[in-house]
């Protein structure tokens, strides 16, 4: 075999082989001895079985993953890819089988869960894929917008509109050698995700005589999909904002037979249906889900016949009956061990269920794009097992009538991943190339920028974007109601040439993808990007560090104005002090500024008040979906993220009602402890899919951070509810064309995910403070690993 293993001061894996899929097994069996806990808690999650190992809180998303269809669907687009991919996928897939047994002997989770290793499956990595992906786009909104528009109206369906609590986003910019001290252009940015540790991106080089390419891989999956550095051309993305997933409102009957049907616009028609198991760490039985698929797509809410808390923890509970308990004939066969579904057959007692086993700390329900848990934490997050709609029974024919919601995505739809697209980007050697292999993307929709050593530019977005309806983008729509269906052809993408004297930004703001989404972050991270790279003709790649560290908030503007509006005498001399401070401030969220932890004390306090307003009464009742979809649904998330609309312009909250809540926001600050700087509560606080046993002193141990949630150094929290932040910079990079060498990348911790490696979390202080480590190509300066190609 001709694997060789090199890494460099930080760890990080170059890898070189004799041919491409030679060189995929390498990234597989390398990802897996560094990083076997982190793959197989994602194998699991894109499989539906984490509560087997994790516990009950991870039941809600196994059930979700199985009503999604997605290890199916996964299983589907596998057997579209054209002959070379699926070649390449595989030998992936068999490093990441060679290495797994090693891995897991380094991860000490595995003992400590009682986790074995399992066995990865060809279509897996495409399970990895839809699974990190699967609330990327945020589908949930849809059922908050419903909720908005039928207690307060129609006309406040899009009240709340901004780059919501489970959104991922990210900054990125392109400039022209023009403008840089070299002549060539460099592409720079940070992608914005829940920190997780491990983190979700990879450092990582892939070279063989076809290519040689570094960036940031996913774990999981091979390739390098939304960063790389080829030598002669490199790419970046950030997320569009754009809508591709739709949600329909069901019209379901069971027969006495079992047969389910789904009322479309044609009239009743056959839905298929069967049941699964979801085994549960600690719990006395499993638990049976009802999985139904209409012609729309599967049925992710209200399977069994009811809306509510239990529909997402697992069991359909039509009747009201245990969660356990099965939802009675499905007329499909029992899947149980599904597993069979998810590829577990043979791995029963996987999670250490025998005698002398012990429950690990459970984890978060919400997968890795949407793990705040601040947010479940909210009082309004709560929900109660209230049906959605009545069950209707037709007691003479024994017919069940009731409505759930059904899910649609592109690769349920069209059986296409956008694999393929994966070892052409390797290939790319131009922005021509790059171009022409995103043409085959579909998820998720990205905005992709580009260049070449030639002084070539790419400004474009791609991705799979269904043409429908307006009405699908904003709300739940009527399955039965015709004018919802997707058309054949998905929309024309949009493209944006690139000022050669300017430079082009990408974060999330509206601009190339408006036609594509509905909602958009604010404009402030896009401006002051573009501000910032204004200020120089002769950028390098140590220069941008000014950009990603940037910790200017335009956003806090409309608050300081109402206070600034807030006439003096009408304050109490410590109120004064207060509101003159912040008057004074320079804006900037620095960690060390107690400004900046005074402001937000005050926004704190100014969005809680709007929360608990009379207008939006009706919205802080629990919202009758599953626990999973409530950081999409919890009102003071949501006013938090809106709070700029909401002070200024028209809205349900009248403005001497907006200028009391701001002057009594003064007073409740003046009158308590002072606020400490910011960093002091503003602190990182990352997912871990094996938390630490004291939670509490857990997060006193994060570091504090600068930044906020509309920084350039976005650092996102709940105002009003939690100062500690879950969402930050995944990675940084930038990818210098004049020489690859003088490029830098950064992660969170480090490049090994195993506890107490020297490279686990040696990249943490840099990251804290903004630096970005050196990418090394001259294979003379890494250190060569004995024995690359042979097991442990």
């Amino acid at each position: 075999m001709s694997i060789e293993v090199f890494r460099d001061a930080w760890g990080v894996p170059h890898l070189r082989a004799d041919d491409p899929l030679e060189l995929a097994r390498a990234q597989g069996l390398v990802t897996a001895r560094d990083r076997a806990w982190q793959l197989e808690v994602e194998r699991h999650r894109a499989q539906g079985t984490t509560a087997e190992f994790l516990g009950a809180a991870e039941t809600g998303w196994d059930v979700l993953v199985r009503r999604a269809r997605l290890a199916d669907t996964a299983r589907r687009c596998h057997e579209r890819l054209d002959a070379e991919t699926a070649a390449w996928v595989r030998a992936y897939v068999d490093g990441v089988n060679e290495g797994l047994a090693a891995g897991a002997r380094r991860a000490p989770e595995f003992a400590a869960t009682g986790l074995r290793p399992g066995r990865w499956e060809p279509w897996t990595p495409l399970a990895v894929w839809l699974s990190t992906h699967l609330l990327f786009a945020g589908f949930p909104t849809k059922l908050w917008r419903d909720r908005v528009a039928a207690r307060l109206g129609e006309r406040w369906t899009e009240l709340f509109a901004a780059d919501g609590p489970g959104t991922a986003g990210s900054n990125g910019w392109l400039v022209p050698g023009a403008r840089t001290a070299s002549g060539a252009p460099l592409v720079a940015g940070d992608p914005h995700r829940f920190i997780e540790a491990p983190g979700v991106y990879q450092q990582i080089r892939l070279s063989c005589p076809a290519y040689d390419v570094l960036g940031l891989a996913v774990p999981g999956v091979p390739g390098l999909a939304h960063f790389g550095h080829a030598g002669h051309v490199a790419w970046a993305v950030t997320n569009a904002m754009a809508d591709y997933q739709d949600l329909y409102r069901e019209r379901l009957r069971r027969h006495p037979d079992g047969r389910i049907e789904a009322l479309g616009p044609a009239g009743w028609e056959p839905a298929a249906a069967h049941t699964e198991t979801v085994r549960v760490r600690g719990a006395a039985d499993p638990v049976r889900v009802e999985v139904v698929e209409t012609g729309r797509g599967p049925v992710i809410i209200g399977a069994g016949g009811a809306f509510g808390a239990g529909d997402g923890e697992g069991a359909a509970r039509a009747a009201g009956g245990d969660a356990r308990r099965d939802a009675g004939p499905t007329g499909g066969a029992d899947e149980a061990g599904e597993a069979g579904e998810a590829g577990e057959a043979g791995e029963a007692g996987e999670a250490g269920e025998g005698p002398g086993a012990t429950a690990p700390p459970t984890a978060g329900a919400l997968p890795p794009d949407d793990r705040a848990a601040a947010l479940r934490a909210m009082p309004q997050a709560r929900t109660p097992a209230a049906p959605g709609k009545a069950t209707e029974t037709d007691a003479a024919v024994g017919i069940v009538e009731w409505e759930a919601i059904s899910l649609r995505y592109p690769p349920r739809v069209t059986g296409e991943s956008g694999f393929g697209v994966l070892p052409a980007l390797l290939r790319a050697r131009s922005v021509g190339d790059v171009d022409r292999a995103l043409d085959g993307w579909v998820e998720p929709v990205n905005v992709v920028q580009a260049a070449d050593g030639d002084g070539g530019l790419l400004h474009r977005v791609a991705g799979y974007v269904p043409v429908r309806s307006r009405e699908n983008a904003l709300r739940v729509v009527p399955a039965w109601e015709a004018g919802h269906e997707w058309a054949e052809a998905p929309a024309a993408l949009p493209r944006a040439g690139v000022d050669r004297d300017g430079c082009a930004v990408m974060a999330n703001a509206r601009g190339i993808a408006t036609p594509l989404g509905v909602e958009f972050a604010p404009p402030h991270r896009a401006e002051r990007i573009a501000a910032l790279l204004g200020s120089s003709d002769a950028w390098t790649p140590e220069a941008t560090t000014a950009v990603h560290t940037d910790t200017e908030n335009l956003s806090a503007r409309p608050l300081l104005e109402r206070i600034r509006a807030t006439a003096e005498e009408s304050l109490s001399p410590a109120a004064r002090r207060v509101r003159a401070r912040l008057l004074a401030w320079d804006r900037r969220m620095e960690a060390e500024s107690t400004d900046a932890g005074l402001y937000a004390a005050v926004r704190g306090a100014v969005v809680r008040r709007i929360t608990g307003h009379g207008a939006f009464a009706e919205l802080r009742e629990p919202a009758p979906y599953p626990e999973l979809f409530q950081p999409w649904l919890a009102l003071g998330a949501r006013v938090g993220l809106a709070l700029e609309t909401l002070l200024t312009g028209d809205g349900p909250v009248p403005a001497g009602d907006r200028a009391r809540i701001v002057r009594e926001a003064l007073e409740e600050v003046a009158a308590g402890d002072a606020p400490p700087a910011w960093g002091v509560t503003h602190r990182l606080a990352p997912w871990q899919a094996l938390p630490d046993a004291d939670p509490d002193e857990d997060h006193e141990s994060w570091p504090g951070l600068g930044g906020d949630h509309d920084c350039v150094l976005s650092t996102s929290s709940v105002p009003g509810f939690t100062d500690r932040s879950a969402r930050a910079s995944a990675a940084r990079y930038v990818w210098d064309l004049a020489d690859r060498e003088r490029s830098r990348w950064i992660v969170p911790f480090g490049a090994s995910g195993v506890p107490g490696d020297p490279h686990h979390r040696d990249q943490l202080p840099l990251w804290l403070r903004g630096e970005l480590a050196p990418v090394t190509t001259d294979w003379t300066r890494l250190v060569k690993e004995d024995g690359d190609d042979e097991q442990d």
